[in-house]
């Protein structure tokens, strides 16, 4: 069994990106599950925080979660061409020496993707996290890319995906990373 995490970097209740992550789910291979967090109750770093009071138990659930997952699918909003803050700091929280020794990501296998109301759905932001993914460790899957624009028409209002054309892409995105994860 083939363990996936997917991370949604987006708060907001009604996030295209965790609705991306569910439909992903709906396209696993057999022998594949997904689990999907969110970063809801990670503090903004704070060293003092840390010193004082260690790895914020939000902090340290996720890191388990990574720690058991074979893979990792970070689905990325875009904020102003770049990286969201709120998925960047959970990311500088989990890359501390108090979680995994500050090795929790060196070699796991990961993923990108994202949905974005814009015409060019997150590929400015996709581009940003290759720095922090290299700078990290991360193994990236760079054979498959998903980019959902125009997000706010690719999902109806309950959440579910509408696009036809999207939907055919989350097969062979999701094929293609449990594959890359067996490698």
């Amino acid at each position: 069994m083939t363990k996936i995490l997917g991370i949604s970097g987006s708060l907001r209740r009604g996030s295209f990106n965790t609705a991306l992550l569910h439909a992903v789910g709906q396209h696993l291979p057999e022998g594949v599950t997904l689990e999907i967090a969110t970063l809801h109750g990670v503090p903004l770093y704070d060293g003092d925080l840390e010193s004082a009071e260690g790895i914020p138990s939000a902090v340290a659930a996720l890191a388990e979660k990574i720690q058991a997952a074979d893979g990792v699918i970070l689905s990325t909003p875009e904020y102003n061409n770049g990286i969201p803050g709120v998925f960047k700091n959970a990311i500088d929280w989990l890359s501390r020496g108090g979680v995994a020794g500050g090795k929790l990501f060196a070699g796991k296998k990961v993923a990108l993707m994202g949905a974005s109301p814009g015409g060019f759905g997150t590929i400015m932001a996709q581009a940003h996290w290759l720095q922090v993914m290299r700078a990290l460790g991360m193994q990236q899957w760079a054979a498959g890319r998903l980019l959902v624009s125009r997000a706010g028409q690719a999902f109806g209002p309950d959440g579910a995906l509408v696009d036809e054309a999207v939907a055919a892409q989350l097969g062979p995105y999701a094929a293609g990373f449990a594959a890359f994860i067996a490698d």
